[in-house]
């Protein structure tokens, strides 16, 4: 069976001629909506959306493997340009050699577009002259046309066809420009920025009109256009252009009056070359990256995150408490517009040793009867990311351990997910933590039976066994039987659910005699302070879950399971401040949402 015409042209430029690419997709396009829209005219052996490592989100493309050559190429003839989620499919053939997509052979450059000339319509004007691999209409953030297009052909004769025949053609009543594609660091290098003919020129007054401006330049030499650019009400923008006939005269008008006032005690003029937006935007962006480089790198290693810091803390207090450590160049503590402390601030050190010093010194110091969570300051995304990693990787690593010799529990005994604590008030919680990697070894004398619902306590917990008798009993490590509480003790624990959380062990009679619940009682520190690492969470945790759930009822138990793996001080500090705990629910939601959205989408995919 002879190949069709595109293929064999696929076939001989390397291609993988099973593979297509789809490209200018929604970011809200996943594998499962692409596997039923192409797997119409025929079995596909896998689909791939390429997503951001850090981020997990879409980048707007995705491939698409089928099993026959001949469906891959129906769908390249009869999809290309379909919507999906209100955008067009971009489709072609898959080449995966990255010089011959980045040669810029067999492409084309328009531009004077119309603005309703979309991918498809230029796809018909070019296709007459030979098959398309890529055509491409450029467009802005909004959707909208930005007037020029590339189209990329198969054969070589065919963007001279193409040039020869649409380059000065009305299209839609306008003159359309057809050449060669250059690409643009071949542009850049061959421009000779020294030789211009427009100048671009600001900070004159409101009265400045096109006629004083020529008369400003026309000594300088020949002027075919000058222009000052006016608002609604007809006065100067305090900028405009000039065009000379001639790059010697433009380049001497700019160095007679650039930074030179026209007045006595006015601004000095600004008088340069005149450039595109692009090219402005693109010196200033790679201006603003450079100066956010450098001071990232003057800041790294010096520059200190403090956190859980008492409301009476100013900056002059900041600054006091941590000068023993080293000379500060700068110590700020966060306000809102009230001019209120937000509980948290940085300081800037001199060198990374004195930075290092004051972490190792101050970190978890109590100061005015709070704990300090002292660290070196990270971004916003870097944070974000190193959460997103790290809940990862425990997913990923810790999902699959299990211990040596033990029988595997049965699916059936866990059909939903379990929570970190109990979301309704008959709902008993066997295990404290959400995550399915997080769940518990299983006892050592389980025999299969399903696992008594109780929940587990601290470092050194008793584990749990069915008696004969159907009671169920504890052995400690100390080899001495207990006895689980009752039935009434369990519906009491049940009902102390309702008020808000379900308490992971008995609350004990406090030291005065009196005796405290756990979602009214303030944090003890001192207690806190001798409490084994295991306690410190339990108690921890019994106090931020009711208040995780009022912000997030869904997925409160995993998110409390997540914001238990940070830090004690940030803990505390969460529990005291409000705007706190929500930033940090925010970021874990945002986690979540992103493994969510990863998970099922893996499953979609075809088996190979």
């Amino acid at each position: 069976m002879s190949l069709p015409p595109a293929a064999q042209v696929a076939a001989s430029s390397n291609y993988n001629v099973a593979s297509l690419y789809v490209g200018d997709l929604n970011h809200d396009v996943t594998e499962a909506m692409l596997f039923e829209k192409f797997s119409t005219l025929g079995p596909v052996l896998s689909i791939r959306v390429c997503r951001d490592v850090a981020s997990h989100r879409s980048l707007g493309y995705a491939y698409v493997n089928y099993q026959n050559l001949a469906d891959a190429e129906s769908a390249l003839q009869h999809m290309n340009f379909d919507e999906m989620k209100g955008k067009p499919m971009r489709i072609m053939w898959s080449q995966r050699d990255p010089s011959q997509r980045r040669s810029g052979k067999n492409n084309i450059f328009i531009k004077n577009l119309d603005k309703t000339i979309d991918n498809r319509a230029l796809h018909e004007l070019f296709q007459s002259f030979g098959a398309i691999m890529s055509c491409k209409v450029a467009q802005d953030e909004h959707g909208v046309s930005r007037g020029y297009a590339f189209v990329h052909f198969e054969q070589e004769d065919s963007p001279a066809k193409a040039i020869e025949r649409v380059n000065g053609m009305l299209v839609n009543d306008r003159k359309v420009y057809v050449g060669p594609f250059v690409p643009r660091k071949e542009r850049m290098r061959n421009r000779d920025t020294t030789k211009f003919t427009n100048i671009y020129i600001k900070n004159f007054d409101e009265s400045m009109t096109d006629d004083k401006l020529q008369e400003l330049f026309s000594s300088y030499g020949t002027i075919t256009s000058c222009k000052v650019m006016l608002k609604k009400d007809g006065l100067s923008r305090g900028f405009g252009f000039c065009a000379f006939q001639d790059s010697t005269a433009a380049d001497a008008a700019v160095k007679a009056l650039h930074d030179k006032p026209l007045e006595e005690g006015s601004k000095p003029l600004y008088v340069a070359r005149a450039q595109k937006r692009s090219e402005r935007d693109h010196e200033l962006q790679k201006l603003y990256k450079q100066k956010k480089a450098d001071r990232q790198k003057s800041f790294q290693g010096v520059n200190l995150y403090v956190k859980n810091l008492d409301d009476e803390f100013d900056d002059e207090k900041l600054r006091k408490e941590f000068s023993v450590y080293g000379a500060i160049s700068s110590a700020k503590v966060m306000v809102d517009e009230r001019g209120i402390s937000k509980g948290f601030g940085f300081v800037c050190f001199s060198s990374p040793e004195e930075a290092t010093k004051a972490v190792t010194e101050m970190n978890n110091r109590i100061v005015m009867h709070k704990p300090l969570y002292v660290a070196l300051a990270q971004r916003k995304d870097e944070r974000k990311a190193l959460l997103h990693s790290s809940y990862m990787n425990r997913t990923m690593n810790q999902s699959h351990m299990r211990i040596p010799n033990q029988p595997a529990i049965p699916q059936a005994l866990f059909p939903t997910p379990l929570a970190y604590y109990a979301s309704a008030v008959n709902q008993r919680p066997m295990f404290p933590q959400a995550l399915p990697h997080m769940r518990p070894p299983r006892p050592a004398g389980w025999s299969g039976r399903a696992p008594q619902p109780y929940l587990m306590g601290s470092q050194g917990a008793p584990t749990f066994m069915q008696g004969p008798s159907g009671r169920v009993s504890t052995r400690s490590r100390g080899g001495v039987n207990r006895t689980a509480p009752s039935t009434s003790q369990r519906s009491s624990q049940t009902r102390s659910s309702a008020r808000g959380y379900t308490p992971a062990r008995p609350m004990q009679q406090g030291a005065e005699g009196g005796s405290t619940t756990a979602a009214a009682a303030a944090i003890d520190t001192e207690r806190l302070a001798r409490s084994t690492p295991q306690e410190q969470k339990q108690m921890l945790g019994e106090r931020l879950f009711p208040k995780v759930r009022d912000i997030e009822p869904i997925n409160s138990g995993k998110i409390t399971g997540m914001l238990l793996e940070i830090d004690n001080s940030e803990i505390l500090h969460m529990l005291e401040s409000e705007q706190s705990l929500r930033a940090k629910v925010e970021e874990a939601r945002d986690v979540l949402r992103h493994h969510t959205n990863v998970a099922p989408a893996a499953t979609a995919e075809a088996p190979k």
